[in-house]
């Protein structure tokens, strides 16, 4: 059985479908290349913000499920989503953009060598961007070209995700010797670790805490993380492997776009495993990924039912000419 590869997706829940499309559109400038539907609750909107052409591994997606509280920030939460960013003086752009834009930020920092910059949205949901200038390991993804970041500045996919935790050792335990990651670096309550070819795209950062209340799952938190595999073979042979340490697991999941595999590892820790294919090309046009509502074969029946279920709104991108933001 392979590694794991490094992270496929996280997935977040939102309090507004068309606020957070505002904001990863225009703001981060992440390309929207799937909007369909939650295929557990059909009348909530599942949108997938990737690079440029939905490499697995630069994915971030959302629900908004309707009448959900705010979350609650604190212990056993995957707490941070990472983006990455070339290099260091693409954050420095990025410092200027979220001050210019007033998107609440803490300024840049070092974290385990590199640099970073922690930011929130309008829900609190927290992320960071980190530089890949001293990056080695997984590749990054494909800038959208037609957005408003330019390149050489923009978000190329996913950096490490960040999980909060009061039971250090078990966690440990789960990543080292379940999906078999490696244990590389310490800082102060801060564990860094790592899976397939390592670096900025295939790390998990754990933070050891007993102190904050127990986090609660809401809008402005996130849902879940994946990780990346090749191919259903490789699915089958994690879900025996689960099995074997007694992990409760979803079994395969027919997710259309990827297959999936899903797993409770602890309390409020979703991990799902996801394979790099078949991904997000092969129903829509690369010129206008993400402006219809795009649903799975076996939802087309039903089409006329859930476009009354989920709201209407403009995701049309394909008409509208983005100049490049340098300022």
């Amino acid at each position: 059985m392979n590694e794991l590869k490094g992270l496929h997706h996280v997935t977040a829940i939102t309090s507004s479908a068309e606020k957070i499309y505002e904001f990863f559109t225009y703001t981060l400038g992440l390309r929207l290349v799937k909007k369909t539907v939650n295929q557990d609750d059909i009348q909530t909107y599942h949108l997938y913000f990737t690079d440029d052409v939905g490499s697995p591994g630069t994915d971030m997606t959302f629900f908004d499920f309707p009448g959900i509280p705010k979350g609650i920030h604190g212990t056993n939460e995957i707490s941070r989503t990472s983006f990455r960013v070339p290099d260091d003086a693409a954050l420095e752009y990025w410092l200027k953009r979220f001050n210019r834009l007033g998107v609440k930020n803490s300024g840049i920092k070092e974290q385990f060598g590199k640099k970073v910059l922690p930011f929130a949205d309008f829900d609190d949901q927290q992320y960071q961007l980190i530089s890949d200038e001293k990056n080695v390991g997984v590749a990054a993804g494909i800038p959208w070209e037609k957005g408003p970041i330019p390149t050489e500045f923009a978000i190329t996919g996913l950096g490490p995700i960040f999980i909060r935790t009061s039971y250090l050792d078990y966690f440990k335990e789960v990543l080292t010797k379940v999906f078999e990651m490696r244990e590389v670096a310490q800082e102060g309550s801060f564990y860094l670790f790592e899976m397939g070819e390592g670096g900025n795209g295939a790390q998990v950062i754990v933070e050891y805490n007993t102190v904050l209340p127990q986090a609660r799952q809401g809008y402005g938190t996130v849902h879940h993380t994946a990780f990346r595999v090749e191919d259903r073979a490789e699915l089958e042979e994690w879900q025996q492997r689960l099995a074997s340490f007694r992990l409760p697991n979803s079994g395969y999941v027919e997710r259309y776009y990827f297959g999936s595999l899903y797993s409770n590892v602890a309390p409020q820790i979703l991990f799902e495993l996801a394979t790099d294919g078949p991904g997000f090309m092969g129903d829509e046009p690369y010129e206008t990924l993400g402006e219809k509502l795009s649903l799975p074969p076996f939802f087309e029946p039903n089409r006329e039912e859930i476009e009354k279920l989920v709201r209407h709104f403009d995701t049309v991108r394909s008409t509208k000419v983005f100049e490049k933001e340098y300022e």
